[in-house]
């Protein structure tokens, strides 16, 4: 099944924007969104010059802004005529050791990309069942399979709590109309990974971006990117 109409959380820049850029090639509708908004906007002169066949729809959305993400979505679905793919990628790889006096870092890390996520979830299930259909991707993290010690803690909590999520709810749409996806990428080149000291495993960011892309399209369950 062709999804022409695609919503991206934290679209601005590294893994959102490249896969804005590779499913505009594809002649997707795009509706992206993320707290930078000026980024968006270019962004979008970008892919529709290359691509003038496509709708691009942008909107500034900080995803911990829980009351803002069911009207920011309505808004963007309202611009393309509806959404057929949510992609739930908004999210924060800041962190510090447990105990070591940083809890803001790390309680950051676990609102953003897990409470934020919930709601980003909750709002794109009730797009789908009023729909009747769509497709729910959940952008986690190889490191949500085991707990990473040290500045990774909190983020790998946080990735184990997304793909629970989409391993509950493949469960519970397992007959449809909702599909569910949950990638984990590894270290993919993007803002960030930059602070990373793990570059053995590092792949480029157009690398990485498109085998998330190709794993998205076959709608599979569970996909770890790149291979």
């Amino acid at each position: 099944m062709t999804r022409q109409r695609i919503l991206i959380t934290g679209a601005s820049s590294g893994l959102g924007a490249g896969m804005a850029r590779a499913f505009a090639a594809k002649g997707r509708d795009l509706a992206l969104c993320a707290r930078r908004v000026d980024r968006l906007e270019e962004l979008r002169s970008e892919l529709t010059q290359r691509y003038p066949g496509i709708k691009v729809a942008v909107a500034a959305l900080d995803v911990n802004d829980h009351d803002q993400v069911p009207t920011v979505f309505a808004e963007l679905a309202g611009e393309l005529g509806g959404i057929d793919r949510v992609i739930v990628n908004a999210g924060v790889g800041k962190g510090a050791p447990l105990g070591s006096g940083k809890l803001w870092a790390n309680k950051a890390t676990i609102e953003t990309n897990l409470v934020s996520a919930l709601v980003q979830v909750e709002t794109a299930l009730e797009m789908f069942t009023t729909a009747g259909s769509g497709h729910l991707v959940l952008i986690s993290s190889v490191l949500g399979n085991k707990g990473v010690p040290g500045v990774k803690a909190a983020y790998a909590a946080s990735k184990a709590g997304v793909s629970s999520l989409g391993e509950s709810l493949r469960a519970e749409y397992a007959s449809g109309p909702i599909k569910v996806t949950v990638i984990e990428p590894g270290y993919i080149e993007s803002e960030m990974t930059a602070k990373s000291n793990s570059t053995m495993l590092m792949v480029d960011n157009e690398t990485g971006v498109k085998a998330m892309v190709e794993a998205i399209e076959k709608e599979k369950g569970r996909a770890v990117v790149p291979g």
